[in-house]
C-alpha cells in the first residue's frame, strides 16, 4: 500500500510517513536514503545541524525519481536565527541538497533564552523565505504551546506543522495545542529512546495480537492518531520493517490503551524546549 498523504492548512500535501536521518553519519546518509527510497519512502526529514544534507541530496539525485515525488524537509541551524542569516542558511541547504526549493523548512528549536527571546523575528524571516519561493511550506519544531501562541499572535501566520518529541511514554502537551492552531503534528523519537516502550506489556500484547513487531504497533499508533512520523534506521531490514505498517490498523480502544501509557514530563527523553539553548560552533 502506498504511503498516504495529508493536506496541510496551506493546501499542500505531505506524506504521512518518511525516513528521519538524525544521527545518521554523513558517510552513511546517501546509502540509507537511497535504500529508503527503493523501499517506497517518499519523505526525507533532515536538518542543517545533522550535517548530512549533501548525502540526502545525492541519494535523491541518484534515485531517478521525479522531484515532485520526494518530499524534503530541512531545519534551520540554531546558529542562524537572525533574519539575514536565516536566508543565507537556507540557500546553503539548497546547495547541499542540490535543490532549488525544499518542501518544508522548520525552525529547529525556539531558543527562548537566546537572541533576546525573539523567535518571532525568525518566524517572520521564514515567512519571507516562503514568499521568495525557497520553500513551499514553513513550520516549527520543538515549540511549546506558549511559543506557538506568540508567533501566531504576532504574525497571523500559523506553522503548517510542529515537530515534537512524541511517543507512548510522552504524549507531549504541545500536541493538542498544535492541533488547536490548525497545524499538524510530526513525531520525532516516535519509538522513544530506550525508555522501554518496545517491551511494555501493553504494546507487546498488541504486537502479538496483530502479528506485528512492537515497533510497528507504535508507528501504527502514531498514524492512526493522524500524526506524521519518520523513524530512523541505518539498516535496510529495519527500514523495510518500519514501513510495513499499512496492512493493519488499531481500534479506537487500542489507541486509547496506548494513550494511557503517557508518563507526562517524566516520559520526556530529549531536551526541554523552554530551557534548551545549545548553539553549535
Amino acid at each position: 500500500m502506498a504511503v498516504p498523504s495529508l493536506t496541510l492548512h496551506d493546501q499542500t500535501t505531505i506524506p504521512q510517513f518518511g525516513i528521519g536521518v538524525w544521527q545518521v553519519p554523513p558517510t552513511d546518509s546517501e546509502r540509507v536514503v537511497s535504500e529508503a527510497l527503493e523501499l517506497g519512502y517518499r519523505h526525507v526529514d533532515t536538518a542543517q545541524m545533522y550535517g548530512n544534507e549533501a548525502g540526502v541530496g545525492a541519494a535523491i539525485s541518484a534515485s531517478g525519481l521525479a522531484r515532485d515525488d520526494v518530499y524534503v524537509t530541512t531545519k534551520l541551524n540554531n546558529s542562524f536565527h537572525e533574519p539575514a542569516k536565516a536566508r543565507e542558511s537556507l540557500k546553503r541547504s539548497l546547495d547541499e541538497l542540490g535543490l532549488d526549493q525544499v518542501d518544508l523548512f522548520l525552525i529547529h528549536w525556539p531558543l527562548p533564552t537566546r537572541y533576546g527571546g525573539d523567535f518571532t523575528a525568525t518566524w517572520a524571516a521564514l515567512i519571507e523565505l516562503r514568499e521568495a519561493g525557497l520553500t513551499r511550506s514553513i513550520g516549527v519544531s520543538n515549540f511549546q504551546p506558549a511559543h506557538l501562541d506568540t508567533i501566531v499572535q504576532a504574525t497571523g501566520v500559523v506553522p503548517v506543522v510542529n515537530q515534537i518529541e512524541l511517543h507512548p511514554y510522552f504524549d507531549n502537551p504541545a500536541r493538542p495545542a498544535t492541533l488547536e492552531h490548525g497545524a499538524l503534528v510530526q513525531a520525532w523519537s516516535p519509538l522513544g529512546q530506550g525508555g522501554g516502550e518496545l517491551t511494555d506489556p501493553v504494546i507487546t500484547a498488541l504486537a502479538d495480537k496483530h502479528g506485528k513487531t512492537p515497533a510497528q504497533v507504535v508507528l501504527r499508533w502514531h498514524l492512526d492518531r493522524g500524526d506524521i512520523v519518520f523513524p530512523k534506521s541505518t539498516h535496510r531490514e529495519r527500514l523495510a520493517e518500519n514501513i510495513d505498517v499499512f496492512d493493519f490498523t488499531l481500534s479506537d480502544d487500542e489507541v486509547t490503551s496506548l494513550n494511557a501509557l503517557d508518563k507526562g514530563e517524566a516520559g520526556r527523553t530529549g531536551p526541554n524546549p523552554d530551557t534548551f539553548d545549545w548553539i553549535p560552533n
